[in-house]
């Protein structure tokens, strides 16, 4: 199979899995192919696949619902740049990655090894200092990091900050991977999953979704979601959603932190805080679920249950919901509960091991963009719309799972390419658009699908966390940007 029917191929694979019909990839082209970015893996297979079949699936519902029937374009360059996740706020450039965030060498002479720390959070840098013996606060440094960690074989040190509640991965060569224990857990599961909350005998009929105000509006218009999600993936999903129509609520809590990228993947949403710490916080959620029709979430396995929120409780409040639960490791295995980020998947599972082999370079080396993250973002807006139509077809309430590291797993399984790094990396000026948001002015990547009739735009600014207040009506937003 050549590298240009591969993407074609990957989306085709994504479609059946879902469960559509196949009738419906006529209305999708992908032009373009690997590698756009230097890298010897298939990324732009990826990224081509997983935001094409989540464009056409909005195309499709819009079909079902009066909508104009369209035909969805992606082109590779767009596809892979939109997946470095690049923007500007007021000028400047955020810089992403705290200080201590990064690869280090660990295990001295006797067991040379690295590790990759998330330190993007104050609370997860000061764990893996406090696993260190180091000082706590900004002011550590690297030496001093990379000083301690002489004395620490990697998986030791792994095992420590998991348990301390940081967020550390060993870097392993794919072999080693393989004979992991967790990834024996992932190994026969699929890149998402579509099943039944109610186990196949529910009485809940489908749900009439609202009518599209013309045969041109938006495709996912009047569609609810509420979207309990921070770092990247889920964020991604939801500003998906809002860029073919959705009404998308992105529910912060008052006590959580967040990263810059929030700036870039609020577009298109409102953006409310809930405490669900309290009752009143929970009250005001089973509120809005009353009239939600998809429930993102990227709590790890079990957190969001521990505030009365599993899925099977989403479902009662709200009969023929979908819920989206995204993990890192999944929801299986030893490391169902362990956090992770893109950056950690990719070293943990070989991938970093993988890329420096094949640049000739002695030390662990990242992708050129956050791929799992954004695959996952689109793979999770994908099958949302998947379950919304299984919905309609079949009744019931609907669980789709995404995690991390079975879309690591997915990607691994599209193959190598020779040359990879020969490429360079092309300007991300042409795709880029202004707007004026509620964190500046920001410059970003505009949608990478063209929809035939209903361009994907965001109809709403980025706001900050609790812009607006919890409620669908349209005169619930407290101020202009």
């Amino acid at each position: 199979m050549s590298r240009h029917d591969l993407a074609t191929a990957a989306a085709s694979g994504l479609w059946q899995r879902a469960g559509l019909s196949a009738d419906a990839l006529d209305g999708l082209e992908l032009t373009g192919r690997d590698p756009v970015l230097p890298t010897s893996f298939c990324l732009t297979t990826a990224a081509l696949a997983s935001i094409g079949t989540a464009a056409l699936a909005a195309a499709v519902l819009g079909a079902a619902r009066g909508g104009v029937r369209q035909h969805v374009a992606v082109d590779a360059v767009h596809a892979t740049l939109e997946c470095t996740g690049s923007f500007r706020l007021d000028g400047r450039t955020p810089e992403v990655w705290d200080k201590l965030s990064g690869l280090y060498a660990c295990g001295g002479i006797a067991q040379p090894g690295h590790v990759r720390i998330h330190a993007n959070f104050a609370h997860h840098r000061d764990a893996a200092l406090a696993v260190l013996g180091l000082p706590r606060g900004a002011d550590t440094t690297r030496q001093q990091v990379a000083a301690a960690l002489a004395a620490w074989r990697a998986e030791d040190f792994e095992d420590a900050a998991a348990n301390a509640g940081a967020v550390v991965a060993a870097a392993r060569p794919f072999a080693q991977w393989d004979a992991h224990p967790q990834a024996a857990a992932v190994s026969a599961l699929p890149v998402f999953s579509i099943e039944r909350l109610d186990g196949g005998g529910s009485k809940v009929a489908p749900r009439l979704w609202p009518d599209l105000p013309a045969p041109d509006a938006p495709p996912l218009q009047g569609i609810r979601v509420l979207d309990l999600t921070r770092i990247l993936a889920g964020p991604v999903a939801g500003r998906a959603l809002a860029a073919y129509g959705a009404d998308v609520m992105l529910v912060n809590g008052p006590h959580l932190p967040n990263i810059e990228h929030i700036a870039d993947t609020s577009r298109g949403k409102r953006s409310v805080q809930v405490d669900l710490r309290n009752e009143a916080g929970r009250a005001t959620l089973r509120s809005l679920l009353a009239d939600t029709h998809v429930f993102v979430q990227g709590y790890r396995p079990g957190a969001l249950a521990a505030h009365g929120f599993p899925p099977e409780a989403l479902a009662a409040l709200r009969p023929g919901i979908v819920v989206v639960s995204l993990s890192a490791y999944s929801h299986v295995g030893p490391w169902a509960g362990r956090r992770g980020f893109d950056s950690l998947v990719q070293t943990a599972t070989g991938f970093n091991h993988a890329e420096a082999e094949a640049a000739g370079a002695t030390s662990p080396k990242p992708w050129p963009c956050q791929m799992i993250d954004y695959a996952s973002g689109y793979l999770m807006a994908f099958a949302a719309q998947a379950a919304l139509m299984r919905q309609q077809r079949e009744g019931g309430s609907w669980l789709v799972r995404v995690s991390l590291v079975q879309t690591a797993q997915w990607i691994r399984s599209l193959g190598r390419i020779e040359g990879g790094f020969d490429v360079q990396a092309p300007s991300i000026e042409p795709f880029m658009e202004e707007s004026d948001s509620g964190f500046g002015r920001l410059a970003a990547l505009r949608h990478p699908a063209q929809f035939s009739h209903t361009p994907a735009r965001w109809a709403r600014p980025s706001v900050p966390p609790g812009h607006d207040t919890p409620g669908w009506s349209s005169g619930h937003a407290r101020r202009s940007p």
